[in-house]
């Protein structure tokens, strides 16, 4: 079975394959803080990974041997995340003195009832929830599944650089560990909150309540297309458009012509998306909205969200009371730490107690 769930002791190193990038983490722990031990961040080429599907492994696991190469980590324990959008999850009530084992075959027996494909082409795992059910003699077990080619993509990558998986995790789950370790730096009274993770072609909501992922949702939308505007706008190749974009170095009616609209069109999509949860779900509101992901910076993109959308808007930081080894560039990552979430919640699967 796939084993998203069984406690790690060894020191994981968390590796997050997005379609910008490769980034690799490794925490450790010391009298009760956490620290950065080190990381490292790779570009992809273009098209490596196109709406979180591995198209190119030969070209990620190149980038993964250069952030490896980057971080020089200590120990090289592979913790790796499917994305959530492959991932089933169901909770099922089942007898509370069955073992492990008795109730992994059960599952397996009622595996159709919960999932649509044939179970030969499925990797599953299972946890029982601590939360009592009505009655004492039944417990919650959360089961979660994928196709097992899912992880075989990220499988075939590390082998390529000549490293092995320890534990396969789903990025909401990482995603939920790594607020944890910050969740106290929040204003007093925040119950839920929403992370808006924008990427470079997708575009992520998860809303947290009490800590806990109580909502998901993805849509086709990023960072490239302010590439793409800035491209088609001054007649630069996309590389170049790309380059320009980081480097600042574009004409004086960039901001006007093409940033703002942008920064608009982020908003809408970011209404949108806060509206789908509030009509699917019993909420009517979050208390605070984090922005993750590789877009996260854009200068004045958190101000403007906070004034159309009416909610307190801070940029995500998993490190915010953890130390750092001497070897790490502080400004550096601090800038990259809002796309450092789910490589963060993938190192802390070690300390999970």
């Amino acid at each position: 079975m796939l084993r998203l769930f069984r406690k790690q002791n060894r020191k994981l190193i968390g590796v997050d394959i997005s379609s910008t990038s490769v980034k690799i983490l490794e925490l450790s722990k010391k009298n009760d803080r956490y620290w950065v031990e080190s990381y490292g961040l790779s570009p992809l080429v273009e098209g490596s990974v196109v709406e979180k599907n591995i198209l190119n492994p030969e070209l990620v696991a190149d980038a993964l041997e250069r952030a490896i190469q980057i971080a020089n980590p200590e120990g090289l324990n592979i913790a790796v995340a499917v994305p959530t959008s492959m991932v089933i999850h169901k909770v099922i009530e089942m007898d509370a003195d069955l073992t492990d084992d008795e109730r992994e075959v059960q599952i397996r027996l009622d595996a159709e009832q919960y999932i649509p494909f044939p179970l030969e082409e499925v990797s599953l795992d299972f946890e029982v929830l601590p939360e009592p059910t009505d009655d004492p003699n039944r417990v919650n077990v959360l089961l979660a599944a994928t196709r097992t080619e899912n992880i075989d993509a990220r499988l075939e990558v590390l082998e390529l650089a000549n490293l092995d998986a320890v534990v396969a995790d789903v990025e909401s789950y990482a995603l939920e560990r790594s607020f944890a370790v910050f969740a106290d730096c929040m204003p007093i009274g925040v119950n839920t909150v929403g992370i808006l993770d924008i990427g470079h072609t997708m575009t992520t909501l998860s809303v947290l309540h009490h800590g806990q992922i109580i909502y998901t949702r993805e849509h086709i939308f990023g960072g490239k297309q302010l590439t793409q505007e800035v491209q088609n706008r001054y007649g630069l190749s996309y590389e170049e458009a790309g380059r320009a974009k980081k480097t600042k170095n574009l004409p004086s009616d960039y901001e006007t012509e093409v940033l703002i609209p942008f920064l608009e069109t982020v908003v809408q999509q970011a209404s949108r998306s806060l509206q789908f949860f509030f009509s699917s779900t019993l909420f009517n509101d979050v208390d605070h909205l984090l922005l993750a992901g590789g877009n996260a910076n854009i200068a004045g993109l958190s101000k403007l969200l906070e004034q159309k959308l009416g909610y307190r808007v801070t940029i995500a930081n998993p490190f915010l009371q953890m130390g750092f080894s001497p070897q790490i560039d502080l400004k550096k990552i601090e800038n990259d730490a809002p796309s450092l979430m789910v490589a963060c919640g993938l190192a802390l699967r070690c300390f999970d107690s």
